[in-house]
Formats: structure tokens, C-alpha cells, sequence
């Protein structure tokens, strides 16, 4: 096994999958990137532990021809929540908080929460506390200030707020005293959206593991996995691994928008640590972190998490008539503890497995991991959409090229 692989390879059909049937994905991902829809991509399949599939596509850096490499680190932005969710799941193993401790027992600054009524007009009582499974599951009341309703007063009055990502916050602590005074979207459990309750719970490790959350993760995720390329800054010597960030311009085709060089600019030294989006990887760690799941906690004898707890995560959590405010959720899903959960197959109408438990990143990074085939896939290219429906077809064609290749 080398380095940039992640884990052993197999012959496809020793894991039950067909070489030519896995041969039909490469040029399905070239097309787009022949038709400048992205800059370059690379695909993974791992099945019963084995890599089975792993190419890539296109450029890491257009303007300077440089080709996507299989060590090329991503930011993979909302990839770095499933991971701050095992973070948690750790330290709840350890007995420090039960799911339903309030998140006031640990940080004060969430105590006698306030909730906007319905239109946005007036502020009452939160009717209960805010709990640590609320953060987990996005059911807290935390939102992003975007959404398919985004025309809402609450969004209006949201913008107004001194939030993290738009002023002049250096700590976590800083955040939770921010957010504890913003009166919540909804109720606390009577809806989803999907919002910051990640940076809460990066504060949460920090007082509960008495770490700082960049050191917790480290210590306690990557090193065991020896995913050694993951980290919330990428260092000097490995900028040039970096790849470029894009966008669609207004011809159509796609723009250069952050270098790696404008990255460590603007990066380094590094103050403060996004908790729910800061990570850069690979995706051969992001397939270590996936296939320690897979294996119910455990890789090449590092056990991070029990079996009955990953049994929880993947979990649904999300009652059937629970409000969704946001279509972050795929049609025929749930949410489980950090992960979103395959519900209904039929309704997602795109292949797959019950359980199935996955996330992404808004650059167009995302991964699944399906218990039942014993199959995890991962896609990675960094191109920030106009609109969601570019990444489920882009991320959808790939599951259904991935599931279409088994012939056990």
C-alpha cells in the first residue's frame, strides 16, 4: 500500500465488483471536465477494506497546467462536521455528557435561550433547553443565514448579527457568547436546518476534553489513523499539493477564485479554526476516517469509537414529521448524529442501500458509506456551485456509476 492510497487495493472482482463495469466511470468524469463544468476531480471506491478504484481527472491548477494528483489536498469544508460529530461521540463514550445533557450545563452562555416566533416579528422563550443532541442533528435552531426561504425576516434579521463568519471573532468562546445571545430560528427540536451547531460543539471538546479543538482532533483522530495530511492549515512544504478553488464565471465556463498562494496569505499564521468547515484533506484520509466507521470504530487496530455507538450515529434521528426547513437533506433521508441516513431508497432514485450514512463539502467534495455492500465512495474536486443542483448530478452520477459495478 503507498501513502497517497489509503488502503490496500484488490482486484475488483475478489470484492465482488466488475473491472469493466468500474471502467465506465472514467469517462463519465472526464466529460466534465471537458465540457470546463470542473477543473479536475479524483474518484475512490474502497469495498470489504479494499481500494478497488481510484483515478483522477483533469487539472489541480488550470492556468498553470498542472494535472490533479492522488496526494492533491482538498478543502472539503462541510466534510470536517462528520468528524467533529466522532470528536463528540468520543467523549460521550468517555461519560462526560449524556445526549440529552443541556448544553448550558457545559456552556453557560446557552442558558435561557430565546426563539423567533414563526414571521420573524417577535422573540419568546425557548420552551426547552438547547441539548448536545440538538447540536448533533442541526435540530437546534443554529442556522446558516442562507436557505430556500431566504427572504424570511428571521434570515433578515440573522444577517444584522455579529456573527462569527462575518466579523471579528479569534475563539471559540467568543462564538458561544455570540450565538447564546441570537435568538434560535425554531424551537429547539422541532425542525431541521442546517446551520453552526458544529462551532458550538468544536467549543464543547475544548471545554470538555480541556484541549484546544485543533489538538483534540490530532491527537485523538488523525494520528491514530495516521491521516497524515488532514489538518485545519496546509504547511509550506506541501503547498504545491494544494489545489486551486473555482467557480462558474459568466460565460460558462469556470474562474480561478483562491490559489494556494493567496491561501497562505490569507491563512497563516492561523488565529481561529472554522469548526465546522476548516479542515483541508485528502481523499485518501478522508477514506481511512470513512473505513474506521465501516469497521464499526476501528482501523488496523486503533479503535476510536464502540460498535453500539457508530450503531447510533447512522441512526436516524429525524421523526418523519419533523419540519425541514432546508434541503441540505436528500429526498428519502435522515439525519443521524452528524451524518445524513438513507431512508428510502426508492425515493432518492439514485442506487444505494438502506443506511447508507454520507455528507459533503460545498466545493463539490462528498463521501457515503454503506454498511450493507461494505462499500464506501468518495469524490473530490473543488468548484463552488451556483446552486445545489450541480453537485447532485455531478455527485449522483457517481454513486450510480459506483453501485451499477457490483456483481456479487
Amino acid at each position: 500500500m503507498t501513502g497517497y492510497e489509503g488502503l490496500p487495493r484488490a482486484v475488483p472482482e475478489d470484492v465482488g465488483m466488475s473491472t469493466s463495469r468500474l471502467g465506465r466511470i472514467a469517462p463519465a468524469m472526464q466529460r466534465w471536465v471537458d465540457d470546463e463544468k470542473i477543473p479536475g476531480a479524483l474518484t475512490m471506491i474502497a469495498r470489504k477494506g479494499r481500494l478497488v478504484h481510484f483515478k483522477k481527472f483533469g487539472m489541480q491548477d488550470i492556468a498553470a497546467a498542472k494535472p490533479i494528483a492522488f496526494d492533491t489536498i482538498f478543502r472539503i469544508y462541510s466534510m470536517t462536521k462528520p468528524i467533529v460529530a466522532v470528536a463528540v461521540m468520543m467523549l460521550y463514550e468517555e461519560g462526560h455528557f449524556q445526549l440529552n445533557t443541556p448544553v448550558s450545563e457545559l456552556i453557560p452562555a446557552f442558558k435561557d435561550m430565546q426563539v423567533y416566533t414563526e414571521d420573524g416579528k417577535d422573540i419568546v422563550d425557548a420552551k426547552r433547553e438547547l441539548t448536545i443532541k440538538h447540536l448533533l442533528t442541526h435540530t437546534s435552531g443554529l442556522i446558516y443565514d442562507w436557505g430556500e426561504d431566504s427572504d424570511h425576516p428571521i434570515y433578515q434579521r440573522i444577517r444584522e448579527e455579529p456573527l462569527y463568519y462575518c466579523g471579528d471573532v479569534d475563539d471559540f468562546a467568543n462564538i458561544a457568547n455570540i450565538l447564546g445571545k441570537i435568538p434560535l430560528f425554531f424551537q429547539p427540536g422541532e425542525a431541521w436546518h442546517y446551520g453552526m451547531s458544529p462551532d458550538v460543539l468544536g467549543y464543547l471538546i475544548e471545554v470538555v476534553s480541556g484541549r484546544s479543538f485543533a489538538e483534540f482532533l490530532e491527537t485523538r483522530i488523525f494520528k491514530p489513523l495516521r491521516m497524515n495530511d488532514t489538518g485545519f492549515s496546509v504547511p509550506q512544504e506541501k503547498a504545491d499539493r494544494y489545489m486551486n478553488l473555482y467557480a462558474p464565471s459568466e460565460d460558462g465556463s469556470i474562474q480561478e477564485i483562491e490559489s494556494p498562494h493567496d491561501y497562505l496569505l490569507s491563512r497563516e499564521p492561523l488565529n481561529f479554526i472554522p469548526s465546522s468547515i476548516g479542515l483541508q484533506s485528502t481523499a485518501a484520509d478522508y477514506l481511512r476516517f470513512c473505513q474506521m466507521l465501516l469497521n464499526d470504530g476501528e482501523l488496523e487496530g486503533q479503535r476510536l469509537l464502540g460498535r453500539k455507538t457508530v450503531e447510533l450515529i447512522r441512526m436516524n434521528h429525524i421523526p418523519d414529521d419533523l419540519q425541514i426547513f432546508y434541503t441540505g437533506i436528500d429526498f428519502g433521508c435522515g439525519f443521524g448524529l452528524g451524518f445524513q441516513v438513507g431512508t428510502e431508497v426508492a425515493e432518492t432514485l439514485v442506487l444505494g442501500s438502506l443506511g447508507t450514512y454520507s455528507w459533503g463539502g460545498i466545493a463539490n467534495t462528498n463521501f457515503w458509506i454503506d454498511p450493507v455492500e461494505d462499500l464506501i465512495g468518495i469524490q473530490m474536486t473543488q468548484l463552488i456551485p451556483e446552486d445545489l443542483r450541480f453537485y447532485y448530478q455531478f455527485k449522483n452520477q457517481f454513486q450510480v456509476l459506483t453501485y451499477q459495478s457490483i456483481i456479487d
